[in-house]
């Protein structure tokens, strides 16, 4: 009998329920794309009606609702004092639950940024994207959120620039982290 770490190992002894004797027999042809394009493939379009759901989580869930409301929400961990944002239900420092909800600004630092010449489809661009990580005041060092930048130049844009969100008018939001357009500098104020 194979080892455990080996699942293999069955089908190159011909142990796989007669799978390698059927392929033996009936090897069947090769095909290549060339094969599809001119029909010697068969195929069928088909598009399903699916119907499904997907849960984001209890942290993840509250935190797109809050943002539909044009709020951030974080969690607190009362034992080590950290304020976690985005929120999570565990504490990844104390290995313990969160205790309780906390709303903090829409203000906060950049700590990194990049300068994109291409899009999210990774097409070549002519206008950049600013993107980067934004420290969220009210929540702990280093806690943030990667978004958009907008209201600003490549030449301005720099590590330490204080910012705040600008959101989605509010019947356009749909609880989304896209109901936050992008961070916009916040003028006169520095880190």
């Amino acid at each position: 009998m194979p080892s455990v770490g080996r699942p293999h190992a069955i089908r190159q002894r011909g142990g796989d329920g007669g799978v390698t004797a059927n392929i033996a027999r009936w090897p069947g042809a090769e095909l290549g794309s060339k094969d599809l394009e001119n029909g010697k493939v068969t195929t069928q379009r088909y598009r399903p009606d699916a119907k499904f759901a997907w849960s984001a989580g209890e942290a993840m869930s509250r935190f797109l609702a809050e943002l539909q409301q044009g709020r951030l929400i974080a969690r607190e961990c009362k034992n080590c004092g950290r304020i976690l944002f985005p929120p999570r239900m565990f504490c990844e420092e104390c290995f313990r639950p969160t205790d309780e909800w906390v709303y903090v600004k829409d203000t906060g630092t950049i700590e990194t940024y990049s300068i994109s010449y291409l899009d999210t489809d990774a097409r070549r661009i002519t206008e950049p994207i600013l993107v980067g990580v934004v420290s969220v005041d009210g929540a702990s060092p280093k806690m943030g959120i990667m978004h958009y930048f907008g209201e600003m130049a490549t030449g301005e844009i720099r590590i330490g620039m204080k910012v705040q969100a600008k959101w989605r008018p509010a019947e356009s939001r749909v609880g989304s982290v896209l109901d936050i357009e992008y961070f916009r500098p916040l003028h006169g104020v520095d880190r």
